[in-house]
């Protein structure tokens, strides 16, 4: 079993930065790869990031490329998602999750955190 908990949102101007945790409990957490995924209001929820259990791959949406860095350190059972560059269409609900599987579709995922807002303003 993992718990996952993000940290990090807040308000933020359009071309600041953010840095969101994903702090889990378990394990076995370094065996899983994380997804970074956000749900806007009357959106979809959709893929961000992806960072695989080592943290030697990463994936991202193309709208967030060489704006949105995810890490992680396993020692420390936290994952990152440092955002710079911030946009007002970043607003949303951002989510962790923790899964088998380095992927870019939800479903693959097992476990996930309860979301921390991130709102940037124009």
């Amino acid at each position: 079993q993992v718990q996952l908990i993000e940290s990090g949102g807040g308000l933020v101007q359009a071309g600041g930065s953010l840095r969101l945790s994903c702090a889990a409990s378990g394990r076995t957490f370094s065996t899983y790869a994380v997804g970074w995924f956000r749900q806007a209001p009357g959106k979809e929820r959709e893929f961000v990031a992806a960072i695989s259990w080592s943290g030697g791959d990463t994936y991202y949406r193309d709208s967030v490329k060489g704006r949105f860095t995810v890490s992680r350190d396993n020692a420390k059972n936290t994952v990152y998602l440092q955002m710079n560059r911030l946009k007002p269409e970043d607003t949303a609900v951002y989510f962790c999750a923790a899964g088998q599987l380095y992927a870019t579709y939800h479903g693959s995922y097992n476990y996930w955190g309860q979301g921390t807002q991130v709102t940037v303003s124009s």
